[in-house]
């Protein structure tokens, strides 16, 4: 059985999962904001954006948490 060698692997560590999370979830909230703001004129939109703001916020604490993990 072949032996694997870890050491030299250049895979994505915590911070570079954290930053792609972070960008992720930007384009999502401000997907859901645009959704809430020119597609929804009801109640839906405020709650469209309402989440949109909610994601913004998570990705606020992702990008916060970079190098601390």
């Amino acid at each position: 059985m072949p032996q694997l060698n870890m050491e030299n692997t250049t895979g994505m560590n915590k911070n570079t999962v954290l930053a792609w999370a972070t960008f992720i979830m930007l384009i999502v909230g401000f997907g859901l904001i645009a959704l809430g703001a020119f597609r929804y004129d009801e109640i839906a939109g405020f709650g469209f954006g309402a989440v949109g703001i909610g994601f913004l916020a998570n990705a606020w604490v992702f990008n916060a948490l970079k190098g601390r993990v």
